[in-house]
């Protein structure tokens, strides 16, 4: 066994020592606390909105240290063998989950048992709670309280235009100060990172370093409490549960196959900063870049240690190589990377990977040089971002087959007339634009109109869509559909002549493009929401329709994607990806298109009521018998 330092034991010592004695039996379920506010809210009773509030956010935080405590107290009682004999490590299991289920119900009395839903959840992650807290806190006259929710609920939420100018009136108001905007979700190790850099690029050197070398302290202990929290239940995402009859030790290998999944995703959160979709690339080897500068103004020793370990993630960096040379030069000795980086490197080399870049930059934004898998073998890649000259853009073939493509085609040309009624398109006279959603579909295969082989391959298509993007572009939580549309656009006969208009005009997908100003506003109409798009083709067999990105100017093609049968073009929804489609001038061009979002909030009515379709079909077919089901009243 390794028995190198471990910053994970080391963490873990912190952790456990910290307040374990406290008692939280009579901690009150943070749900209800939230639902009490809301109320208290509606009803203008602002003390109150303020007392229930403050106390779910002070329960939502108690219940993830226990978890994290507890957690940490049993994995160290009941450590996996490594020779993973199967009685001794299924008896482990048992015992560490024993040891958990016990250890928090102490601590946490009868909310161990509470199930919070998923919708709460998400409020709590996305910071809803500090919404209504500066609005009460306004109400009750406490400025420099209401100034401290209203940031903390915007570093989130940066998209919210009404948040985003009522800091600028606190900002205004007598008696709120600076020191008052403060985000008071902010996790250690980023807000001392932050502070770090702030003071490096000030000139003070000195306390820059103890705020890095405290940010890496953090690091690594949040770290360990992340990988924690992915000890529990796991979500199997696309199993079905009345088809899935496996062993006990088949069981034990999925769900410990989702919790290295969860593990792995550790490193990439640790690097988000909330409000943004991507995280900083290169983070953990920036503390020791800074720190080699830092500690270069006097103390050569540590920064010569620093210049070492910044190059475990960097082997044969020019630069840092050079500068090493001159450490060692200059010191007459050599010396060793830090070993809590080598012990974390070692231990965590391909999460890394996928957040290191190729060269010394500080403070470099984020940029793709990594991509995810593609999950199906027949894809392939066409073009990455960089071929198509922009950023969060990808270009794929094979997505479906030549048969598919066929039967979806189709199935739209059946739908035609239902949906849009054959009507002219919303953006130009010289072109029909028809189309049908999935529940539109679905709703025709009950009723015998079209057969609900297709309207399920309609369904599984958009599925299998989504998942490549989610996959390729490395998001780390669940995207979920927006909208979803089989649309063909046909051009008019005898209207063609000396064409100067788009299919669709330049535009981006959640913002509003104004060329002029050489800006995208991020406010309504446009879907604010939406984060990803994709465009996928069932055919090529048609004259013009090419999918053109263009400059903010909307003039400006920096790309541009000549559509076919299993082509898929991907992007990010904002205004980095203007785009439009020219015009078909002769024949029919048809695809599936597809809109996304990170916020659950926003997902898709007619989907989620086409999931509980499909959830019948397939109850339908594992139980071999008929549902009593009238499909008008489902749909």
């Amino acid at each position: 066994m390794d028995t190198n330092f471990s910053p994970a034991a080391i963490s873990s010592v912190v952790l456990l020592a910290a307040a374990l004695s406290t008692s939280t039996a009579f901690l009150e379920p943070y749900d209800l606390l939230y639902d009490n506010a809301v109320q208290a809210f509606y009803n203008s009773d602002y003390h109150n909105v303020v007392r229930y509030m403050e106390g779910a956010l002070s329960s939502y935080a108690e219940v993830r240290r226990t978890r994290v405590r507890c957690r940490l107290t049993c994995q160290d009682q009941h450590p996996f063998d490594e020779t993973f004999m199967d009685l001794r490590f299924s008896d482990a299991v048992l015992q560490r989950a024993a040891c958990m289920n016990r250890c928090i119900e102490e601590k946490l009395g009868s909310q161990s048992v509470h199930k919070v839903s998923e919708d709460v959840l998400q409020d709590f992650h996305r910071r809803i709670p500090y919404n209504y807290l500066q609005l009460a806190y306004q109400k009750l006259k406490q400025p420099d309280k209401a100034a401290a929710a209203a940031h903390t609920y915007f570093q989130a939420n940066p998209e919210h235009v009404e948040m985003g100018q009522n800091l600028e009136q606190y900002k205004d108001l007598q008696g709120v100060m600076e020191e008052h905007f403060v985000d008071r979700e902010a996790r250690p190790h980023q807000r001392s990172f932050a502070a770090a850099v702030k003071l490096y690029n000030s000139g003070d050197y000195e306390a820059a370093i103890g705020l890095f070398e405290e940010a890496l302290t953090e690091y690594y202990k949040a770290d360990v409490e992340c990988r924690a929290l992915c000890h529990w239940p796991q979500r199997f995402e696309g199993y079905d549960y009345l088809r899935y009859r496996y062993s006990l030790y088949e069981v034990i290998s999925d769900h410990f196959t989702q919790v290295l999944h969860c593990e792995h995703e550790c490193v990439r959160d640790l690097a988000n900063r909330p409000g943004r979709l991507s995280p900083m690339e290169n983070y953990l080897p920036l503390h020791y870049d800074y720190l080699q500068f830092a500690y270069f103004q006097g103390e050569l020793e540590e920064a010569l240690q620093c210049a070492l370990t910044y190059l475990l993630f960097h082997e044969g960096e020019e630069s840092l190589m050079d500068n090493v040379d001159y450490y060692r030069e200059e010191l007459g000795h050599d010396s060793k990377p830090r070993e809590e980086a080598a012990w974390y490197l070692r231990r965590h080399k391909q999460e890394l990977e996928l957040l290191l870049i190729g060269s010394k930059t500080m403070g470099v934004e984020f940029t793709e040089g990594v991509r995810g898998p593609l999950v199906y073998d027949s894809v392939q890649l066409v073009q990455n971002s960089a071929a198509l000259n922009g950023t969060q853009r990808v270009l794929l073939d094979h997505v479906m087959s030549e048969e598919e493509c066929s039967d979806l085609r189709h199935l739209a040309v059946t739908m035609a007339g239902d949906g849009y009624r054959g009507r002219m398109s919303p953006h130009t006279p010289n072109e029909k634009f028809e189309g049908a959603t999935v529940l539109k579909t679905l709703q025709h295969g009950f009723e015998g109109r079209v057969p609900m082989r297709s309207a399920r391959l309609f369904y599984d298509i958009s599925e299998r869509a989504r998942r490549i993007i989610e996959s390729y572009f490395l998001l780390n939580s669940t995207l979920h559909f927006s909208y979803t549309h089989l649309v063909c656009r046909t051009a008019i006969t005898g209207q063609q002549d000396h064409r100067n208009d788009l299919s669709h005009p330049i535009h981006a997908d959640n913002c509003l493009l104004d060329p002029d100003a050489n800006e995208c506003w991020k406010e309504p109409p446009a879907y604010t929401y939406r984060d990803y798009s994709a465009l996928l083709y069932l055919n090529g067999d048609f004259e013009g329709g090419e999918f053109i990105f263009t400059e903010m100017d909307a003039k400006t093609v920096t790309a541009s994607v000549k559509p076919r049968c299993g082509r898929m073009v991907g992007f990010s929804s904002g205004g980095e990806n203007p785009h439009g489609v020219k015009a078909v001038t002769s024949g029919q061009r048809c695809a599936v298109a597809l809109w996304f979002t990170l916020d659950p909030l926003f997902r898709e009515l007619e989907r989620l009521q086409a999931d509980e379709v499909i959830q019948a079909l397939d109850t339908q077919s594992v139980w071999g018998q008929g549902l009593n089901i009238n499909p008008k009243d489902e749909l």
